[in-house]
């Protein structure tokens, strides 16, 4: 008996099921297919001829040849200018100050007036010293003439000896209170001289800190100015402990090790002088050892703390080989550098000294008169061929004033 029930068809289903699955399947392999084809096999003469470009031309370089001579291994550091001596000046007396003989920043020499305190008062010490001091000797003589009749009657038998010894006991203390006397009479003529204030030192005046018609104090801490020495002066500074050795080496050897003082920039020289004094103790928290160095300063180019750069000469090295520093590159094989070999880089590895003033001592890897590039290194390799630019020298660096370390 058929049934009045449609019967269900699969296919459609089946089909509508599948579908999409294998269009997105065969899209995702036409892309990889095209992908695979630009990029792989796509036909050489799609692209662009080889021929000469940047890459693929000879580098211009500019090279440097080596230098051989004299070069000094020096210390660099950084320092502060101090004054050889810095005194504040106070007022050793009490009193009005009546003036002030020198203007603020003259250069003023030992001795020198440089204010002065009421004296007055201090006059009428001195005269009443002065007073108390004849009095106790007119008391003096007197009981000496005294003395010299006691003797007479005593040889007379016309007095005791207890009375004579009596007036030589009183002569004697008359004669200790004249010492007195006279004491402060020295006193008080002394506290008047502090009446002038003079330069203790020869130096260059600060700013003035009481004016005239204020009082001052005996011995106040703020002073009335300071006078420091600039003529000489000197510059502190500091060293690592890995070169302590040779400075102290240099400070023992005569002549004196030099210093060189150069500003900020280190463009400018400022002056020259030498290693002074060394300091007793390396300071544990900062591993280093403070020095002084002394310059005779005529010319006042130093002033006090001032910062400034230094540069002490441990010692010359007769027969140096150098390099401009900026041609020596950094790698995993250590230092090394470009040579130009039948037109073509190499690479030398170095061991390398001292550096100064943009020059390197060469100890070892390179020959005499052998040049190395300085311009151009960007783009070297080894064995890449390099054109040496003619009509061109490297700019020379100043005669080297070396550098920091053996």
């Amino acid at each position: 008996m058929p049934s009045n029930i449609p019967s269900a068809d699969p296919s459609p289903a089946r089909s509508s099921f599948f579908t999409p699955r294998l269009l997105a399947l065969l899209l995702l392999v036409l892309l990889i297919a095209v992908a695979v084809w630009y990029f792989l096999l796509r036909p050489a003469g799609n692209t662009p001829p080889a021929g000469p470009g940047a890459w693929s031309q000879p580098v211009p370089v500019l090279v440097e040849a080596t230098r051989q001579g004299p070069f000094t291994v020096q210390v660099q550091s950084i320092g502060t200018v101090s004054p050889y001596n810095a005194v504040t000046v106070r007022g050793r007396v009490a009193g009005q100050l009546m003036r002030v003989a020198v203007r603020e920043g003259d250069f003023v020499e030992k001795g020198q007036l440089l204010a002065e305190v009421d004296p007055e008062p201090l006059r009428v010490r001195l005269a009443q010293a002065q007073g108390q001091q004849q009095q106790n000797a007119a008391q003096l003589k007197h009981a000496q003439s005294e003395l010299a009749r006691y003797r007479e009657l005593f040889k007379q038998d016309s007095i005791a000896r207890l009375e004579l010894e009596r007036q030589e006991a009183l002569v004697q203390q008359m004669q200790g209170t004249q010492q007195a006397d006279q004491a402060q009479v020295d006193d008080a003529r002394l506290q008047l001289s502090y009446a002038r204030i003079t330069a203790p030192i020869s130096g260059r005046v600060g700013l003035r800190r009481v004016d005239v018609g204020n009082l001052v104090a005996e011995n106040a801490a703020d002073g009335l100015f300071t006078v420091l020495q600039t003529r000489p002066i000197t510059v502190l500074f500091t060293v690592p402990e890995p070169q302590v050795a040779a400075v102290r080496a240099a400070h023992g050897a005569k002549p004196a090790a030099v210093a060189e003082v150069w500003d900020r920039d280190g463009r400018q020289r400022l002056a020259t002088g030498v290693l002074d004094t060394l300091d007793n103790q390396i300071d544990a928290a900062t591993g280093t050892l403070r020095l002084k160095a002394r310059f005779d300063n005529t010319d006042d180019a130093l002033f006090p703390n001032q910062f400034v750069n230094l540069r002490l000469a441990l010692q010359t090295l007769p027969d140096a080989m150098t390099i401009p520093a900026d041609a020596v590159q950094h790698g995993s094989r250590g230092s090394y550098v470009y040579v130009i070999v039948d037109g073509k880089a190499t690479v030398r590895v170095l061991k390398l000294g001292p550096t100064s003033e943009g020059r390197t001592v060469v100890l070892d890897g390179l020959k005499a008169g052998e040049a190395v590039v300085l311009e151009g290194l960007d783009r070297l390799r080894e064995g890449r061929a390099a054109t040496i630019v003619e009509g061109k020298t490297a700019p020379a660096a100043a005669p080297a004033a070396p550098a920091a370390g053996a």
